[in-house]
Protein backbone atom coordinates (compact mmCIF):
# COMPACT_ATOMS: atom_id res chain seq x y z
CA UNK A 1 0.00 0.00 0.00
CA UNK A 2 1.36 3.64 -1.00
CA UNK A 3 2.44 5.99 1.66
CA UNK A 4 -0.86 8.30 0.79
CA UNK A 5 -3.53 5.73 0.65
CA UNK A 6 -1.84 4.71 4.65
CA UNK A 7 -2.09 8.02 5.79
CA UNK A 8 -5.60 8.24 4.36
CA UNK A 9 -6.88 5.15 5.83
CA UNK A 10 -4.99 6.20 9.43
CA UNK A 11 -6.69 8.95 9.33
CA UNK A 12 -10.47 7.09 8.72
CA UNK A 13 -10.18 6.06 11.79
CA UNK A 14 -9.58 9.62 13.49
CA UNK A 15 -7.85 12.57 13.59
CA UNK A 16 -4.28 12.46 13.79
CA UNK A 17 -0.61 14.10 14.19
CA UNK A 18 2.07 12.99 11.76
CA UNK A 19 3.73 11.16 14.85
CA UNK A 20 0.76 9.26 15.70
CA UNK A 21 0.93 8.20 12.22
CA UNK A 22 4.22 7.88 12.55
CA UNK A 23 3.79 5.44 15.58
CA UNK A 24 0.68 3.60 14.36
CA UNK A 25 3.06 2.36 11.79
CA UNK A 26 5.91 1.79 13.93
CA UNK A 27 4.34 -0.07 16.78
CA UNK A 28 0.35 -0.91 15.94
CA UNK A 29 -1.44 -3.03 13.90
CA UNK A 30 0.06 -1.41 10.68
CA UNK A 31 3.28 -2.10 11.80
CA UNK A 32 3.05 -5.66 10.40
CA UNK A 33 2.56 -4.64 6.59
CA UNK A 34 4.28 -1.23 6.29
CA UNK A 35 7.23 0.65 6.62
CA UNK A 36 6.72 4.64 6.87
CA UNK A 37 9.22 7.10 8.44
CA UNK A 38 8.58 11.10 9.20
CA UNK A 39 10.33 11.43 6.03
CA UNK A 40 7.44 10.05 3.74
CA UNK A 41 4.80 11.13 5.83
CA UNK A 42 4.80 14.36 6.26
CA UNK A 43 5.64 15.06 2.42
CA UNK A 44 2.54 12.49 2.27
CA UNK A 45 0.39 14.36 4.22
CA UNK A 46 1.17 17.56 2.42
CA UNK A 47 -0.02 16.32 -1.15
CA UNK A 48 -3.20 14.72 0.34
CA UNK A 49 -3.69 18.45 1.60
CA UNK A 50 -2.87 19.69 -1.90
CA UNK A 51 -5.34 17.27 -3.41
CA UNK A 52 -7.81 18.11 -0.97
CA UNK A 53 -8.22 14.76 0.28
CA UNK A 54 -7.10 15.71 4.07
CA UNK A 55 -7.12 19.03 6.14
CA UNK A 56 -5.15 20.60 8.86
CA UNK A 57 -5.61 22.32 12.08
CA UNK A 58 -2.96 24.20 14.50
CA UNK A 59 -3.42 23.14 18.30
CA UNK A 60 -1.47 25.18 20.42
CA UNK A 61 0.43 23.07 22.94
CA UNK A 62 2.12 25.02 26.15
CA UNK A 63 6.08 25.62 25.50
CA UNK A 64 5.75 24.05 22.44
CA UNK A 65 5.54 24.17 19.09
CA UNK A 66 1.59 24.12 17.42
CA UNK A 67 0.97 20.75 17.11
CA UNK A 68 -0.47 19.75 13.34
CA UNK A 69 -3.78 17.87 13.67
CA UNK A 70 -5.14 16.09 10.46
CA UNK A 71 -8.28 15.43 9.30
CA UNK A 72 -9.76 13.30 6.40
CA UNK A 73 -12.20 15.24 4.10
CA UNK A 74 -15.09 13.50 2.11
CA UNK A 75 -12.78 13.85 -0.97
CA UNK A 76 -10.60 11.98 0.53
CA UNK A 77 -13.02 8.95 2.32
CA UNK A 78 -13.89 8.48 -1.18
CA UNK A 79 -10.35 8.38 -2.83
CA UNK A 80 -9.52 6.22 0.42
CA UNK A 81 -12.42 3.76 -0.94
CA UNK A 82 -11.65 3.63 -4.98
CA UNK A 83 -8.09 2.88 -4.07
CA UNK A 84 -8.84 -0.29 -1.76
CA UNK A 85 -11.28 -1.06 -4.63
CA UNK A 86 -7.90 -2.21 -6.53
CA UNK A 87 -6.57 -5.47 -5.67
CA UNK A 88 -3.77 -5.12 -3.60
CA UNK A 89 0.17 -6.05 -5.19
CA UNK A 90 1.44 -8.91 -3.86
CA UNK A 91 3.17 -9.10 -0.88
CA UNK A 92 7.09 -8.15 -0.98
CA UNK A 93 9.00 -10.06 0.60
CA UNK A 94 12.43 -8.60 1.28
CA UNK A 95 14.89 -9.78 3.90
CA UNK A 96 18.00 -8.98 4.98
CA UNK A 97 18.50 -11.52 7.36
CA UNK A 98 17.73 -14.52 4.21
CA UNK A 99 19.95 -12.80 2.07
CA UNK A 100 22.91 -12.86 4.71
CA UNK A 101 21.93 -16.70 5.17
CA UNK A 102 22.38 -16.85 1.09
CA UNK A 103 25.83 -16.41 1.48
CA UNK A 104 26.57 -18.02 4.32
CA UNK A 105 29.36 -20.16 3.50
CA UNK A 106 31.69 -16.91 3.63
CA UNK A 107 31.28 -16.36 7.38
CA UNK A 108 32.14 -18.96 10.20
CA UNK A 109 29.43 -21.21 11.45
CA UNK A 110 29.21 -19.72 14.35
CA UNK A 111 28.13 -16.34 12.98
CA UNK A 112 25.29 -18.16 10.78
CA UNK A 113 24.51 -19.82 14.68
CA UNK A 114 24.16 -16.24 16.04
CA UNK A 115 22.36 -14.79 13.38
CA UNK A 116 19.47 -17.14 13.72
CA UNK A 117 19.33 -17.34 17.36
CA UNK A 118 19.23 -13.00 16.85
CA UNK A 119 16.26 -13.96 14.78
CA UNK A 120 14.76 -16.35 16.74
CA UNK A 121 14.82 -13.88 19.59
CA UNK A 122 13.24 -11.38 17.06
CA UNK A 123 10.11 -12.75 16.10
CA UNK A 124 10.01 -14.24 20.08
CA UNK A 125 9.50 -10.25 20.57
CA UNK A 126 7.62 -9.48 17.99
CA UNK A 127 5.07 -12.30 18.92
CA UNK A 128 4.74 -10.92 22.38
CA UNK A 129 4.07 -7.07 21.32
CA UNK A 130 1.62 -8.17 18.54
CA UNK A 131 -0.25 -10.61 21.67
CA UNK A 132 0.11 -7.21 23.30
CA UNK A 133 -2.00 -5.12 20.77
CA UNK A 134 -4.87 -7.95 20.61
CA UNK A 135 -5.16 -6.75 24.35
CA UNK A 136 -6.32 -3.70 23.26
CA UNK A 137 -9.71 -2.14 22.37
CA UNK A 138 -9.44 -2.92 18.41
CA UNK A 139 -11.58 -3.17 15.37
CA UNK A 140 -12.29 -6.46 13.99
CA UNK A 141 -10.19 -5.55 10.59
CA UNK A 142 -7.33 -4.41 12.93
CA UNK A 143 -7.82 -7.75 15.39
CA UNK A 144 -7.42 -10.02 11.93
CA UNK A 145 -4.68 -8.23 10.84
CA UNK A 146 -2.42 -8.69 14.07
CA UNK A 147 -3.55 -12.57 14.34
CA UNK A 148 -2.60 -12.70 10.77
CA UNK A 149 1.00 -11.20 12.12
CA UNK A 150 1.12 -13.46 15.18
CA UNK A 151 0.91 -16.41 12.89
CA UNK A 152 3.03 -15.81 10.50
CA UNK A 153 5.46 -14.78 12.97
CA UNK A 154 5.07 -17.67 14.55
CA UNK A 155 5.16 -19.77 11.63
CA UNK A 156 9.16 -18.06 11.12
CA UNK A 157 9.94 -19.20 14.28
CA UNK A 158 9.19 -22.26 14.17
CA UNK A 159 10.61 -22.80 10.96
CA UNK A 160 13.85 -21.36 12.62
CA UNK A 161 13.56 -23.60 15.60
CA UNK A 162 13.41 -26.65 13.66
CA UNK A 163 15.99 -25.52 11.10
CA UNK A 164 18.84 -23.66 12.94
CA UNK A 165 21.33 -26.71 12.96
CA UNK A 166 21.15 -27.35 9.10
CA UNK A 167 24.53 -24.75 8.63
CA UNK A 168 26.55 -26.03 11.33
CA UNK A 169 25.82 -29.11 12.59
CA UNK A 170 26.33 -27.74 15.57
CA UNK A 171 24.31 -28.21 18.75
CA UNK A 172 22.34 -24.79 19.55
CA UNK A 173 23.94 -22.59 21.97
CA UNK A 174 22.97 -23.37 25.71
CA UNK A 175 21.23 -26.16 26.86
CA UNK A 176 18.25 -27.34 26.12
CA UNK A 177 17.86 -24.42 23.24
CA UNK A 178 16.12 -26.70 20.65
CA UNK A 179 13.51 -27.31 23.00
CA UNK A 180 11.82 -24.19 22.98
CA UNK A 181 8.29 -24.23 21.37
CA UNK A 182 6.20 -21.64 19.60
CA UNK A 183 4.33 -19.86 21.79
CA UNK A 184 0.52 -19.95 21.36
CA UNK A 185 -2.52 -17.91 22.36
CA UNK A 186 -6.02 -18.29 23.92
CA UNK A 187 -6.91 -17.76 20.10
CA UNK A 188 -5.52 -20.87 18.46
Amino acid sequence: MDIKTLCLGILSLGDATGYEIKKMVAEGSFSFFSEASYGSIYPALGKLMAEGFVTCRAMAQEKRPDKKVYSLTELGREALTQSLRKNPDPDKNRSEFLAAILFCESVAPERVDDLIEDRIHEHEQKITALEGLLAGDMTPGSIFVVEYGVATQKAALEFLLKNQNKFSGQSPKGAGANLREVPTTAAE
